[in-house]
């Protein structure tokens, strides 16, 4: 069977061929009608063109990779669908690269991103120090976003949630419920985000005049596992705090697990708050009150700064602090609803 050829798609639309091309290549602008005549023409002859020749023409593959710290934590994986959406609309591919949370697979992953010669590269850095070299090396090759997190002196655009205006939501609910003492677990202060939510945890709990204790503030890894073992003890010491803050959900479903097994009420004898909202939460027992960040809105900030410093169209790096929302549900209190900043 012959191979459909633009000169077939052009007579099947109706068009020139040069129209095609530039239909099909993005090169010039064609009404959207004339661009939805041509793609069925080509999609009902089978045909895809020589997307390589096409590359090397405008120096570009269309493609963008984009590097997180563990595609296994929902969160992530969320945030990855999101960014996918986004850039398949502005007709880009995206290379998916898992860093395992370790900065030298990490700089591994983003040395092949570049030789592969892709676009851009989105990344979520898994260390604020150790990952700054290798995202100023990729830096330097082609156009960075950070998302999520940030390595340190690094100079790219960036955008993520408002970390510190997340705890205020928290630390001011937990207020409003009359707890006077609150524990934070979280992972290791070894990225942006647990530094500023540790941070923001303590701040405002001064401002809120909640009491916090250095034995409560417990640093392990985002996982379950960690979030069950860590509060064990601490859950069940005769002096308990009367509410757990979790640096993520994951984490937080751990907690409530030591709760369950101890068998203390939630929220009656500890209340517990976990950050993210990933679908699990809701589904908890009983339902968690956690942050909700805006990841739909951070995939499209993410995709817009990364067109923006591949067209050349780059005024600064960009530092883009997004609202995030508190999700109240039965860990704290009985009925459930959203709060904003």
């Amino acid at each position: 069977m012959r191979k459909a050829t633009i000169r077939d798609v052009a007579e099947r639309a109706g068009v020139s061929t040069a129209t095609v091309s530039r239909a099909l290549s993005g090169s010039r602008p064609v009404s959207d009608e004339l661009m939805k005549t041509i793609r069925q023409a080509a999609d009902d002859l089978g045909y895809s063109g020589n997307i390589i020749a096409s590359s090397l023409r405008r120096s570009r593959t269309d493609t963008v990779g984009m590097v997180v710290p563990s595609i296994a934590n929902p969160f992530f994986t969320s945030l990855v669908e999101n960014v996918e959406h986004v850039l398949s609309q502005r007709g880009l591919q995206l290379f998916l690269c898992d860093s395992r949370s370790d900065p030298d697979v990490e700089a591994q992953r983003l040395r092949s991103l570049v030789s592969r010669q892709v676009d851009g590269i989105i990344i979520s850095p898994c260390h604020g120090a150790r990952s700054a070299e290798a995202v100023r090396i990729s830096a330097k090759a082609l156009p960075v976003v950070q998302l999520d997190r940030f390595a340190l002196d690094t100079h790219t655009d960036w955008v993520g949630v408002d970390d510190d205006a997340a705890q205020a939501l928290v630390m001011d609910h937990l207020a409003s419920l009359g707890v006077r003492t609150a524990a934070f677990v979280s992972s290791e202060l070894t990225n942006s985000s647990t530094e500023l939510r540790r941070a923001g945890f303590f701040r405002h709990a001064s401002r809120v005049g909640i009491e916090t204790r250095d034995e409560w503030t417990l640093l392990g890894a985002y996982s379950i596992e960690w979030g069950r073992d860590a509060s064990h003890a601490l859950l069940a010491s005769d002096f308990r705090p009367d509410a757990v803050v979790c640096a993520d959900d994951l984490i937080a479903l751990g907690v409530l697990q030591s709760c369950q097994a101890l068998g203390l009420s939630v929220p009656e004898d500890v209340m517990v708050t976990g950050f993210d909202d990933i679908p699990f939460s809701a589904l908890s027992s009983p339902p968690l009150t956690t942050v909700r960040q805006p990841q739909e809105r951070i995939a499209i900030e993410a995709a817009r700064l990364l067109d923006q410093a591949m067209n050349d169209a780059v005024t600064g790096a960009a530092h883009i602090a997004l609202k995030p929302q508190l999700v109240v549900r039965q860990s704290t209190v009985g009925q459930a609803r959203v709060t904003a900043v």
